[in-house]
């Protein structure tokens, strides 16, 4: 039995060399969901005309 493309991926993807790659990818994909979703926090603030909150919210 052939081994299928998501076999392939997974071999490729957890060989030693490539882990840390995968650990920053993933690092990269966090942190950017992270500050957009603070971004709309922040935009849904100024849109309700709370500006003054905002150093609020980043301090949370």
């Amino acid at each position: 039995m052939e081994a299928s493309g998501a076999q392939y991926f997974l071999e490729i993807v957890t060989r030693p060399d490539n882990i840390p790659i995968v650990a920053m990818l993933i690092l990269v994909i966090f942190f950017t969901w992270l500050g957009m979703r603070q971004a709309f926090k922040n935009d849904k603030l100024i849109d309700d005309g709370k500006e003054d909150e905002i150093p609020d919210q980043m301090w949370k």
